[in-house]
Parts: structure tokens; sequence; C-alpha cells
């Protein structure tokens, strides 16, 4: 049984695990233990607050092997980007040029830096460990965030973007940043990718704020604009089939794609439902469907669920996972849409 939870401080050796896995450009997953025990920590707090509106919390996800007792996933959500950091990207934009002299009309695609301080919602660092990465286990991650979030709706902003990782080798060498960023910064692409995650200011200090043509740059950084990375390649697709789809936005180092939805528009939340748990014992076969626990100490599970005359019927085996007893409330959605 696989159960996702908040991360606590007894995970920060196994998330530390997972990161020296996850390779360069995932900036959710630092390989740096401080970095990530205090996400933990703020992670923590988020969950406890009793949040009316999206200020800028972090929740951070793990998924567990039950059966190992081992982390071998995480996921998070953001509330609300920007603030006194604000959120940067380039917008994807084309000018129209023409003359009549030459009989010359052409579309010139350019990079425009936006600096968002009162953004929407974002859901961050998905990482799934590669023996995992099989049955429905990385939607399964992915998606129970959605659950929580149409759980907890006033928690967190109408509009959800995803900065999907872009390309980037196994030694942290990146196409676009070594033709553009490098210039201005002067420092390599890990290095970068380290300091936005400790402190953004650096970006306001040197980022180019004229616009950037993208003709002008190298053939392999203008082939990776908006292109994900191989490894994020499925989280994309999950995200696509839940309803975001790219808004001409691009991360600042690597230029990988922004996916954008509004929230009552994903799947998941749309079609999620909260249901009373009148039995507890064997289920027959039915879709597999994402299970989460209401309240304050959420966990979700993958399982089967059976409506019932005035409720529904989950297996002992979530019942377990989830903690929860015949009487109390569950949310659940399918793993798949219709």
């Amino acid at each position: 049984m696989l159960l996702i939870r908040p991360a606590k401080l007894d995970d920060l050796d196994a998330l530390m695990s997972l990161a020296g896995m996850a390779g360069y450009g995932l900036t959710t997953l630092p390989r740096d233990a401080e970095v990530l025990r205090s996400r933990i920590t703020d992670s923590l707090y988020s969950f406890e607050r009793a949040s009316e509106r999206p200020r800028g919390e972090s929740y951070l996800f793990v998924l567990q092997d039950c059966d190992r007792g081992q982390v071998v996933g995480t996921s998070g959500i953001v509330s609300k980007v920007g603030g006194f950091e604000p959120f940067y990207a380039y917008k994807v934009e084309t000018s129209i040029i023409h003359s009549d002299v030459l009989n010359v009309r052409k579309e010139i695609r350019f990079l425009k830096l936006v600096a968002e301080h009162n953004g929407p919602s974002e859901i961050t660092g998905l990482f799934l460990h590669p023996h995992f990465r099989k049955e429905g286990n990385g939607r399964l991650l992915s998606l129970a965030r959605f659950l929580f979030m149409a759980e907890h709706p006033r928690r967190f902003d109408q509009a959800v973007i995803a900065e999907l990782r872009g390309v980037a080798d196994e030694r942290g060498s990146s196409p676009f940043w070594d033709a553009a960023g490098h210039h201005f910064f002067d420092v390599d692409f890990p290095t970068a990718d380290y300091m936005s995650m400790v402190n953004k200011k650096f970006i306001a200090d040197l980022m180019p704020t004229h616009p950037i043509y993208i003709p002008l740059l190298p053939r392999p950084a203008q082939e990776v604009i908006g292109r994900v990375h191989p490894q994020s390649a499925p989280a994309m697709r999950i995200l696509e089939q839940e309803g975001f789809a790219f808004c001409d936005m691009v991360d600042i180092f690597d230029a990988g794609p922004i996916v954008r939805c509004q929230r009552e528009q994903i799947r998941a939340v749309r079609e999620s439902k909260a249901a009373v748990v009148k039995e507890i014992g064997e289920v027959a076969a039915f879709e597999a469907q994402i299970i989460a626990r209401t309240g304050r100490d959420f966990r979700a599970c993958r399982g089967p669920v059976e409506t019932t005359g005035e409720g529904i019927r989950i297996s002992v085996a979530c019942a377990d996972a989830l903690e929860v007893k015949a009487g109390q409330i569950v949310r659940h959605v399918p793993m798949r849409g219709a």
C-alpha cells in the first residue's frame, strides 16, 4: 500500500536521498539538508494553520511505501506565488515586422521578463523514485494534491500553475542557460538553480529587462524553449489530461514550460466527491480511485470505492492506511477521467 501524507522532519534523510536521484533543475527538491529542513518546517506550519485565504503557504507531501516504511516520492503546493519574492518567468510573445520596400513580413518571437507579485497557486516538486515509476504511482502522487485543494479551496488561488523542469543534462548543463542567463549572471546553471532557492534578489539585480529575441539565440537554445525534461514528461501528460495547458510562459533559467488551469476546472477537483464511509470490508472490483481523509490530518491512498445506499464502502487496507472508521467522511475521485 502506498500512502500520501504531509512530510515530517523524520523524512529529511529520505528526501535528501531522493534529491540525490533527481538531478538538476528540480528547485523544490534541493540537495541541501538545511534548505529541505526549512521547507519541511514551513510545510508543517502551513498544514496546522487554519488559513482562510492564500498567503504563500507551502505544503510538502511524501509518498510512503507502507510495507517497507520507505519514502519513495514527494510533491508539493504553494498557495500563492509572488509576494516579497516575485515569481519570475519569461512570457513568449510575437511581434510582426514588415517592409513594403522588400515585400517582407515576418513574425519574430521574443521573451519578455515578467515578475508576478500576487500570483496564482503553484503545484511543485513532483519526484518519484525510479523503481516506483509504474502502475500509476506518479498519477497518484500528482493528483492527491488536488483532493487537498478541493477539500480546502479557500487556502488556494482560483488559478493554478505548474512549472515543469526544462532540458538539462546529467552534468547540469542547460542549453538555454548557456546561451542566455550565463552571460548576465556569470555562474553555471546548477549554481543559479541553487541560489534561486535561497534568495531570489540576485535575479532582480542581474536579470535583463529588455526582450530577448529568440532568433538571435543559438539553435540548441531555441529548440528547448518550452520543452520539458524527459524525466518530467509523464508529469506533463498527467497535468494535460487534468486540464492544464501551456500558457506561453517559460522558466527563466532552463526555459521549461509553465502550464495553467483554473482550480475548479482541474478534473480531479471538479469530479471529486465527499462521502461518508458507511462500510469497511471486501469491495468488488471497481475502478481504482484516490481516497483522502478529510480534516487537518491529510492522508491519501489508492483503492476501490463501492457506492452504497447512504455512502461508500472502502477496503480494510485503505481504511487502515487512512486511519478512518465507519461514519467518517472521505473525499474520493477516479484515478482517470471518463
